[in-house]
């Protein structure tokens, strides 16, 4: 198959007009690395200025203001990121391009993410910080639409298994190698911020090079008027059962993601007493036995997922593994016991992450226009980091004594309950197995 931007652009994509598995295009070979390749990158340059650089870079700016500097820049930047998923995926989906539908949005993903990295380098106060922030923020959406997108667009139902485990992974991997990285070249700030940024560059041109995208034809564009510009940001749950049950399921297993995610720097020096100074190292511990649970199980369910053509035992069995690791947490008295339990969660985030976006990609509203509707079901994972501090202060306090003035149990608790509803909200489903 060519892999020229124009030569297969002039026909159809079979995807689009027809639900018989062979009318999907026969995948080219190293599709799923290189689908990797763009997520993973695009997920290191969104996570690692949230995690790390961004702060260095505020606190040579004000280092008596940085908090607040990072929580505009975050916070703005994840609002546009929010709005920029559905919106671009509706783009996307009614693209006529000569380069695709996704090729320009892997494409535009690299340049908003080359140019917030370099403004993130060279920003001197916080407005210009906060413009570096939401044009990474933007471009890493841009990039996360089209690598979605790619599944439905090219693999037919029962093949997406392991390439839902590859992009539903691409942020716990993304985070542990960009971290990785900027250790490795730290204090050198410079390589420390542009380094991830340019291999999530690489990774989306590459895959914008090699993608066998099909250009839609003027008479397949979906139609646009008032009724379709307001469901960019809404998919009526009463006509689309399916898709709300799996959005719904899918915020609250990522409410327990946020919880422990968000707040584990915190129990560790709180309630097992590691110094400040220390806790990065253990964070990074922590992330990395995580993600290699995650990595170990999730290719093994994907495939048998889709070899037993059954999609939602996974999900349900992945939701209770997540919540069982949420409780051991709640519950740690020691690092070692702590680790053990992030082993627990990332095992069921592996098993998840795997299933997850394959069962979406069967029940969305228009198959033949996906970018969309999996660009609102992407708010389903992002969302829950804003909500979970807004609740946190309420939950953390919950029992609080003297001794023990912030009630982790209570949060990590509140996070594995939040899953076992996710779990239970899958059972609804009727448009996959």
């Amino acid at each position: 198959m060519s892999t020229s931007f124009l030569s297969d652009a002039d026909h159809p994509d079979p995807a689009t007009t027809s639900t018989d598995a062979t009318a999907w295009p026969r995948p080219r070979r190293g599709l799923l690395f290189f689908l990797g390749f763009a997520a993973i990158g695009a997920a290191m340059a969104n996570l690692v200025p949230l995690v790390l650089t961004l702060s260095i870079k505020a606190t040579i700016i004000d280092p008596e203001g940085a908090t607040t500097i990072v929580s505009i820049v975050a916070g703005v930047g994840a609002l546009f990121s929010l709005i920029a998923f559905p919106v671009l995926g509706r783009i996307s989906d009614r693209t006529t391009s000569r380069l695709g539908r996704r090729r320009p949005f892997l494409l535009l993903g690299a340049v908003l993410i080359a140019i917030g990295s370099v403004g993130l380098l060279l920003a001197s106060g916080t407005l210009a910080l906060t413009a570096a922030g939401v044009l990474t923020a933007v471009g890493f959406s841009s990039a996360i639409v089209a690598v979605t997108a790619v599944i439905p667009d090219q693999l037919a139902p029962d093949r997406r298994g392991p390439a839902s485990a590859i992009v539903g992974l691409s942020l716990p991997v993304g985070a542990v190698i960009g971290l990785f990285i900027a250790q490795l070249v730290s204090p050198n700030l410079a390589a420390m911020i542009l380094l991830p940024a340019a291999i999530a560059v690489v990774g989306c041109v590459v895959l914008a090079v090699v993608l066998p995208d099909r250009r839609l034809a003027a008479a397949d564009r979906p139609p646009f008027g008032t009724r379709e510009l307001l469901g960019t940001f809404w998919v009526n749950p009463s006509r689309n059962k399916d898709f709300g049950w799996a959005w719904l399921s899918r915020l609250l297993i990522f409410l327990g993601v946020a919880a422990i995610q968000a707040y584990q720097a915190f129990y560790l020096i709180i309630v097992l007493h590691f110094a400040p100074a220390e806790v990065a190292g253990a964070v990074f511990l922590s992330t990395l036995v995580l993600t290699a649970a995650a990595l170990l199980f999730a290719p093994a369910a994907g495939k048998v997922s889709d070899r037993v053509g059954r999609r939602k035992p996974f999900v349900i069995a992945a939701a209770l593994i997540f919540a069982v690791g949420l409780l051991l947490a709640a519950f740690a008295s020691s690092f070692p016991m702590f680790l053990i339990a992030m082993g627990v969660v990332g095992l069921g985030q592996g098993v998840y992450f795997a299933v997850d976006i394959a069962l979406v990609t069967q029940i969305l509203p228009d198959p033949a226009n996906p970018a969309k509707d999996l660009g609102l079901m992407n708010i389903a994972n992002t969302l829950p980091a804003s909500i979970v501090p807004a609740l946190a202060p309420a939950i953390l306090s919950i029992g609080a004594t003297a001794e023990a003035p912030q009630n982790f149990t209570a949060l990590f608790t509140f996070g594995a309950i939040a899953g076992l509803l996710g779990a239970v909200l899958i059972l609804p489903i009727r448009g996959a197995k």
